[in-house]
């Protein structure tokens, strides 16, 4: 069994003012999602610094305000009732990543709409520098001891850890850590190694869409659900959300290559 290294979730205090290490961890989502967009940029034609700036400002709003209320109407919704203002309580914890994900959506909606892009270009060309930033939150989360893993049945599970902020006290799995890895790294590499080479437009985004819900479907096994209820029989919410996007994922690499348009590159199709 793994000791839980019990990191202060404070990772900077100066007088009043504290800086948490999720925050930080949000931080260094934005910031390498900009660092490798405006890498992608120099590689495409039409794409500049300032719409690259532009982009994860969008981002970056639809991100927060939709993970929260995301959050809110899927796993809280009978709190909110009881408590409307309990939405704009951020610092009690509590971000979705599928209403990130519909409200990042919206953010593209709008940023096309200003610099006249096709909806599915952009999304083909900041989908790659999505998983980093998955990664970085759900470290952020195992650093805070939230959405820990379910309770194992050997408590030698070489795996295993027993999380401070469960009441239970129970052996569970690190299941930050493999979404980190399945949802994060490994999704990175697979996207940029597919958009490394011209694809056609949508192609992109679905395997996005597959490989996260797929990523999502599978760790959410080891996560413990939320509100520690399963949402219909043995599936979670989350991988009840998670299967409109593994078919639709399906669908849009099959119209993708039915309709090869190309953006950039050799194939490249005004």
């Amino acid at each position: 069994m793994l000791t839980y290294p019990n990191i202060d979730p404070v990772a900077i205090a100066i007088g009043p003012l504290q800086v948490h290490w999720y925050g930080l961890m949000y931080l260094l989502a934005f910031l390498f999602a900009w660092g490798l967009a405006t890498y992608r940029a120099k590689q495409r034609q039409g794409w500049t610094a300032d719409m690259v700036s532009d982009l994860i400002f969008y981002g970056a709003l639809g991100v927060v305000i939709g993970g929260r209320v995301g959050y809110v109407f899927f796993y809280g919704f009978e709190q909110f009732l009881a408590d409307p203002l309990w939405l704009f309580k951020v610092w009690t914890g509590g971000m979705s990543f599928h209403g990130g994900f519909l409200g990042v959506v919206l953010a593209m909606l709008l940023w096309c709409k200003k610099y006249k892009m096709s909806w599915f270009q952009t999304l083909d060309f900041i989908a790659p520098c999505v998983p980093t930033g998955l990664m970085f939150g759900r470290i952020g989360n195992f650093i805070g001891g939230e959405l820990y893993g379910r309770a194992v049945t050997n408590p030698d599970f070489p795996l295993g850890m027993i999380f401070p902020t469960d009441p239970l006290q129970l052996v569970r799995h690190p299941s930050q850590l493999y979404q980190a890895l399945a949802e994060g790294l490994i999704l990175f590499i697979l996207l940029w190694w597919f958009s490394s080479k011209p694809r056609p437009r949508m192609a992109v985004s679905a395997l996005f869409l597959m490989g996260y819900g797929l990523a999502r479907f599978i760790m959410e096994f080891f996560r413990e659900p939320d509100n520690s209820q399963l949402f219909i029989a043995w599936m979670s919410k989350g991988q009840f959300l998670s299967l409109p996007m593994i078919l639709i994922g399906i669908w849009m690499l099959w119209y993708a290559y039915q309709k090869n348009i190309y953006d950039w590159g050799p194939k490249k199709i005004n």
